[in-house]
């Protein structure tokens, strides 16, 4: 099949790679023309592992190419995919003028049929306001408009691209699911199961995925914290309750919180959806209170260990990104420590493996960027782990014993045995394990 795919951003490129690679003949679009020369090159403008490899290989394949003309796009694709941002505004709403005024241009653009498919997560409803954009735009022949929601996690994208848990698919009309069931034809084969129903429960089940593992990561950080308090272990109790077989122990992993560009917009959308609909989120509302609470759990430890007084000290961070296999720094609990850090007049070296020049975009002064994950710790007085890089996780305790001056490790991602730094004379900080050796 001819697809369009609008906006390369990071779901729009894998989306319009992986689609060339099962074989659909593909064009992106972005109004970036470095971008798209970049792209046209084979040069990936996002971090994901694997993809640049398929990027290249279609690109030679003569499958997929990248353009600025949306007419163009509009012209040769049966599919139109929009796959643009939706940011969220000051009360929390995402913002949908960037698929509104896509939507409109193409309805204008139009010849013939077309199915527009919405991937950007778009608040229940949208469909059908962009079906009445295009209806009103193009009123002499059909614009089917779809709900295909992503489900792509940050450094696995491929992968859940290619082997999708599900697929789920929302239209209005017998002819629209005909191509998307054509679209989506190899998935099929391989038994990938594809849930068909209406927009409004496609948008709303992109909503519900998200925000249901926001909160899972919410609950264990608010009981991993408990567990401090009260001299319990995390990890036993979190074997202990997910040994029933109703609960699933994805994503209680305890540690900062949750980052990225989806699940703190994605939560935030959701409460503003039920507050035009007079119904409270009130366990969404928390798992945001309570995320943006976690996220300073390095920088109160670091606090309480020096007495209030963080002036003069050197902080050794490693780890920038939200996660690790990404360098995206959206809502990256990293952000928020570094500058409560050095607002309060302490030094800080960070290193990523991957995330420091989208950084120092966000990090604009007060940030010394070291070469490597060692150089940080030259001079430092206590160091932060703040994305858990394999990297990170192979260092032999008694280097940081050796360099730090104050012995003083925060592990915001509990990757550090305790067993090890101790013996070693560290003074280690973990989320809900700091009673295991007492």
């Amino acid at each position: 099949m001819k697809i369009a795919v609008i906006g390369t951003g990071y779901v729009g490129l894998v989306s319009s790679t992986c689609f060339a690679d099962t074989g659909h003949s593909v064009i992106g679009v972005d109004i970036n023309e470095k971008i798209v020369e970049r792209l046209s090159r084979g040069e990936c403008t996002i971090y994901e592992p694997g993809l640049e490899e398929i990027l290249s290989y279609n690109l030679r394949q003569k499958r997929l190419r990248f353009t600025t003309h949306l007419s163009e796009a509009v012209s040769e694709a049966e599919v139109i995919f929009l796959a643009l941002p939706t940011p969220p505004g000051a009360d929390g709403s995402a913002d949908l003028s960037f698929v509104k005024k896509a939507s409109l241009d193409i309805a204008k653009l139009a010849k013939a049929p077309k199915v527009l498919v919405i991937k950007s997560t778009v608040p229940v409803g949208t469909a059908e306001i962009v079906q009445g954009i295009v209806r009103e735009a193009c009123p002499d022949f059909s614009i089917d408009v779809v709900n295909n929601p992503e489900f792509l996690k940050e450094g696995n994208a491929v992968y859940d691209f290619m082997k999708p848990d599900r697929i789920v698919i929302g239209c209005s009309t017998e002819s629209s699911r005909k191509v998307m069931e054509k679209l989506y034809a190899p998935f099929l084969r391989n038994n990938h199961p594809v849930f068909f129903m209406d927009n409004k429960s496609a948008e709303m089940t992109k909503y519900a995925a998200n925000c249901f593992l926001a909160t899972k990561i919410s609950f264990i950080n608010e009981l991993a914290n408990l567990c401090d308090e009260v001299g319990a272990d995390i990890e036993s109790v979190k074997r202990g309750f997910t040994s029933d077989y109703r609960i699933d122990p994805a994503f209680f992993h305890p540690g900062i919180g949750y980052g990225g560009s989806c699940f703190p917009k994605d939560v935030k959308a959701l409460i503003k959806t039920g507050e035009q609909n007079s119904v409270p989120m009130k366990i969404i509302q928390a798992t945001d209170d309570s995320n943006q609470y976690q996220k300073l759990w390095p920088y109160r430890k670091l606090k309480a260990h020096y007495n209030g007084n963080l002036s003069g000290k050197r902080i050794a961070v490693w780890g920038l990104s939200f996660k690790p296999k990404t360098d995206d720094m959206r809502e990256a609990p990293s952000i928020d420590n570094i500058l409560k850090l050095i607002e309060e007049g302490a030094a800080v070296s960070a290193f990523d493996p991957v995330a420091m020049e989208k950084a120092k975009e966000v990090l604009h002064t007060g940030v010394h960027y070291a070469e490597t994950r060692d150089e940080t710790l030259k001079g430092a007085d206590a160091l932060i782990v703040f994305t858990e890089w394999n990297a990170f996780r192979s260092v032999d305790p008694a280097l940081l014993a050796e360099h730090l001056n104050d012995r003083v490790l925060v592990d915001g991602r509990n990757i550090f045995d305790l067993t090890q730094t101790k013996a070693n004379g560290l003074t280690h900080y973990l989320v809900g394990r700091n009673s295991i050796l007492k």
